[in-house]
């Protein structure tokens, strides 16, 4: 896909990385990936780390919050979506049965954001982009190309969603949904199963790669481990779900046919 200047209303747009060492963390994605980095002020003790390809935004890397890391919260990669409206999403999502963790709040004069979380306990962030719109690129090798939500009640997850972002619900085979805007799948949806374990809601997101097996490979020297080894989808693709050093879970994924 082309280099992105804006996102539309209920794409994701953005994943950032919550970590407890971002050095060790730019260190180890900028190895996997291709990453560049630049570091900016975030607050008097605070640095937010962009990651970039070929110089242009693709996600983010920041120390997680003490309180986070204190409720034994492990690393995570954090789920953006565009809004038109950051305050309108989350009284929407209220009215739906989400809980709003974090009201709107201005992000400097990059946006305005919400954190949100669904009532199966899955966490968002509504994005009201204004100077950053979000990722400048997807779809692309090193780059945001999927992200999926798995939930302990797909049938309550999947109405809160579709009604809050305005997208469709497709049923995909087996007990997989995809989200639509428009005619476009733009992520999915799976349930969580006893087999899982004690496993809360939560969202993957997934990177374009190349070739799945030579990363899954270099990522596993470089320390991480791998949750789901490398796997086909008939007709998407190869994937595999990994764990970083620090315990982030991320997904790689190499498509038949690019987006």
């Amino acid at each position: 896909m082309a280099e992105v200047t804006r996102h539309d209303p209920g794409q994701f747009c953005w994943s950032e990385l919550a970590t407890a060492d971002p050095q060790v963390a730019k260190a180890f994605y900028a190895s996997v990936f291709g990453w560049t980095t630049d570091d900016r002020s975030a607050g008097p003790a605070s640095t937010y780390t962009t990651v970039k390809l070929r110089g242009l935004d693709v996600g983010a890397i920041y120390a997680q919050e003490r309180e986070e890391a204190a409720r034994s919260v492990p690393p995570h990669w954090n789920v953006y979506v565009s809004v038109a409206s950051a305050d309108e999403a989350s009284a929407r999502a209220r009215k739906l049965g989400g809980v709003i963790l974090a009201q709107p709040f201005e992000v400097m004069d990059a946006g305005r954001m919400a954190i949100i979380q669904d009532p199966t306990g899955a966490v968002v962030c509504a994005w009201q982009g204004r100077r950053h719109a979000g990722a400048r690129v997807v779809d692309e090798p090193g780059a945001m190309s999927w992200c999926e939500l798995a939930t302990t009640d797909p049938g309550r997850a999947g109405r809160f969603h579709s009604e809050l972002f305005g997208w469709r619900l497709k049923p995909s085979g087996g007990d997989y949904t995809e989200f639509q805007l428009g005619k476009r799948s733009i992520g999915g949806m799976m349930a969580i199963t006893p087999e899982w374990g004690d496993v809360p809601s939560h969202w993957l997101t997934y990177f374009a790669v190349a070739e799945c097996d030579g990363t899954t490979r270099k990522a596993l020297k470089l320390g991480a481990r791998a949750r789901v080894p490398p796997r086909d989808i008939p007709n998407v693709g190869r994937f595999a779900v990994l764990i970083d050093p620090q315990g982030a879970h991320f997904a790689i994924i190499q498509l038949d046919v690019p987006a």
